[in-house]
């Protein structure tokens, strides 16, 4: 699966002709500029819903894990999957923005409609919906829920049957008051916690200024086998690099495709470029962030593949928060506990939002026109229950739920995005020469020659208008 998402990352990357570096301006000016609607939310909202499900408790526990067993040449191979995979990032959210539908009110879309509409496979696109729900609802919320109980222990002494309870009431409040309640707390909380947590990392690197040099000629020559200590796990480092590069930025897995379908947008390709953006804030921001902290303080572990120890910088300890709690405290006495557990906490528990919205909008895409309401009452208390039981499991448990649940979806999801890579270079080629004539990008599925994507075939009119309208 790894090669897999590297291999498609890269081929994406070469027939766009590196977006992710040509329009990177766009990326940022973008953000801000789609306005919501009463069917869509804003593109910023948009991305703030997708960054809920990739900043989670892979950009804390994630990347120390993988300094742990790849050693500080890890974080490269993260840096460089984060960059190729901004480009399967804008492919599949582009995709989800030409075949998105109008369901009960609101923009709906994701692999399974684009799989359904653009390649034809109604059969592939169940068996999607059916591993989407099946990874969302019951068997990934455990590793968030995990590590945020396993946060406030350590830090306050909290039992996780008394999180777990909190936790669950929390969701419950969000989950059962819609979409957009679900989104306007993702807006508030996701920048919040994100610039939070950047922060205390440029504190801890500014007190360890004079190491700058150091640790990137750390990661560097750890990175390409030419350090000392880490030469003999090359292997190890690009492994568990882009292992957790890829768990936690979740470029091309077919999870930001969901929320990318819910913005109102003039044209598929602007979402498609902030959501690329997104990668990048996960990884280059938040990933970055956790692995500055560790390694300018050098408070990690790392271990060969056979279990001999190449560094013991803490004793006896299991990789995960921990690194960064000790890094925090070693220049910030008394804090690193507590505020490793509260980052754990908004980091994971807006990643469980956000796989809620998920699944409901692949509980939408099964249900059709049905009657959903008994369909979306068994999914919350699907969630919920999965919430409450990872907090209260070991870690062991729930990070093998998450890795099958993960793998199902993938798999789907990267051989539909391959198959039709066409239809969105066209769209993105469409964009590119609107651009150049000094256009603001206006889509129009029916001059692009593209089928089943009823929502453009008129072009591009706000929702807001066409109400108006009729």
């Amino acid at each position: 699966m790894l090669i897999f998402c590297l291999g498609v990352g890269l081929l994406f990357s070469i027939l766009t002709r590196f977006l992710q570096v040509r329009h990177f301006k766009d990326m940022i000016k973008l953000m801000y500029e789609g306005k919501g609607s009463s069917a869509g939310v804003s593109s910023f909202q948009a991305l703030t819903l997708a960054l809920s499900g990739r900043v989670g408790t892979g950009n804390i526990a994630g990347v120390a894990t993988a300094i742990a067993f790849g050693g500080p040449g890890a974080v490269f191979w993260m840096w460089t999957i984060a960059f190729i995979g901004a480009a399967s990032a804008f492919i599949e959210s582009t995709l989800a923005q030409v075949y998105k539908v109008k369901q009960d009110g609101l923009y709906r879309g994701g692999p399974a409609y684009y799989i359904e509409k653009g390649i034809g496979w109604k059969w592939f696109a169940v068996i999607f919906a059916f591993a989407a729900l099946l990874a969302m609802a019951l068997l990934m919320p455990g590793i968030q829920s995990n590590s945020i109980a396993q946060g406030m222990d350590n830090a306050f002494g909290i039992d996780p049957v008394i999180t777990g309870i909190i936790l669950v009431a929390l969701l419950a409040f969000i989950i059962f008051g819609g979409v957009k309640r679900i989104v306007n707390v993702a807006q508030i909380v996701v920048p919040f916690m994100a610039i939070g947590y950047v922060l205390i990392a440029l504190i801890i690197m500014a007190v360890n200024i004079t190491e700058v040099p150091a640790v990137f000629s750390l990661i560097i020559s750890s990175a390409f086998g030419a350090n000392s200590i880490f030469g003999g796990i090359l292997g190890s480092a690009i492994a568990w690099g882009v292992r957790r590069g890829i768990y936690s930025n979740e470029a091309g897995q077919g999870t930001g495709p969901h929320a990318a379908a819910a913005a109102e947008v003039s044209h598929p390709a602007k979402q498609g470029l902030v959501q690329a953006f997104s990668v990048y804030i996960d990884t280059l921001l938040v990933c970055s962030a956790t692995a500055f902290m560790i390694l300018f303080t050098g408070m990690y572990n790392t271990e060969a593949p056979d279990g001999t120890s190449l560094v013991n910088n803490l004793g006896d300890v299991e990789a995960g928060p921990y690194y960064t709690q000790a890094a925090i405290e070693s220049v910030l006495p008394g804090f690193g506990a507590s505020f490793v557990a509260i980052a754990l906490f908004f980091f994971a528990f807006t990643t469980i939002m956000a796989y809620y919205y998920m699944a409901e909008t692949n509980v939408v895409y099964l249900m059709g026109e049905r009657n959903k309401k008994w369909a979306m009452l068994l999914l919350k208390f699907v969630i919920l229950g999965a919430t409450y039981y990872g907090a209260v499991r070991t870690a062991a448990v729930a990070w093998v739920l998450g890795d099958i649940g993960l793998g199902l979806m993938v798999w789907l999801n990267l051989i539909a995005i391959l198959i039709l890579a066409k239809p969105a270079l066209r769209v993105l080629k469409d964009y590119e020469e609107q651009k150049k004539q000094g256009l603001d990008p206006v889509f129009n599925s029916t001059k692009m020659g593209i089928k089943n994507a009823e929502y453009w075939e008129d072009g591009y009119k706000k929702e807001n208008e066409k109400e108006n309208a009729s």
